[in-house]
């Protein structure tokens, strides 16, 4: 007959214990990341997200808007307002292609690529800090697992939206999942105090 006793709690603050899944640990790594690169990236519009769209947008050929949105899983009307705030900060510029005029792309500015290479370095620091308590050959292997397994998950399933995963695991500190409430709120948001 098992037991009806009830299992004493663990403590908040306990360390982790052999039955912390894989859920839990990726959720308290994602947590950590968010709050620093969002910390260091308050000055640009939209922050993290305005980052990826900046760094997707600066090398080689310029994506059409509607690519870019589909390869970041943005929606296209976000993306929409998400460029006009990049286009606003001077760091990217959209332009109609030359071969159909009803598509336009996006490109970097120099500034935008100026921004960027600081950026790099600020966000590279922030994950090492949200890493620190692995050694280097470790948080290597980490980050190149997780990338592998982030894109196994992405050609599996291309319709996951990693935005909303971000939100639901890291919300906007108020109990309200991050991202939503009104466009005009989201732009003051993401652009800080400079603006």
């Amino acid at each position: 007959m098992a037991s009806t006793t009830p299992e004493p709690a663990r403590p908040l603050d306990a360390p982790p214990g052999p039955d912390t899944n894989l859920g839990w640990s990726l959720a308290v790594v994602l947590r950590r990341w968010h709050e620093r690169v969002e910390s260091v990236l308050a000055d640009l519009p939209h922050g993290s997200r305005g980052y990826h769209v900046l760094a997707a947008v600066s090398p080689g050929e310029p994506p059409t808007q509607a690519a870019l949105a589909e390869r970041l899983l943005i929606d296209r009307s976000v993306m929409t307002y998400l460029l006009d705030d990049l286009e606003e900060a001077g760091l990217v510029r959209r332009r109609v292609d030359p071969d159909d005029r009803r598509v336009r792309r996006v490109c970097a500015t120099e500034h935008g690529r100026e921004v960027l290479a600081g950026l790099r370095e600020r966000v590279e620091h922030a994950e090492e800090q949200v890493l620190a308590g692995l050694d280097a050959p470790t948080r290597g292997l980490f980050r190149d697992l997780a990338q592998r397994a982030a894109v196994a998950v992405q050609e599996s399933s291309p319709a996951t939206d990693p935005c909303a995963a971000v939100r639901q695991v890291v919300g906007d500190g108020a109990g309200t999942p991050a991202g939503t409430g009104n466009r005009r709120g989201r732009r003051r948001a993401g652009r800080g105090t400079g603006s």
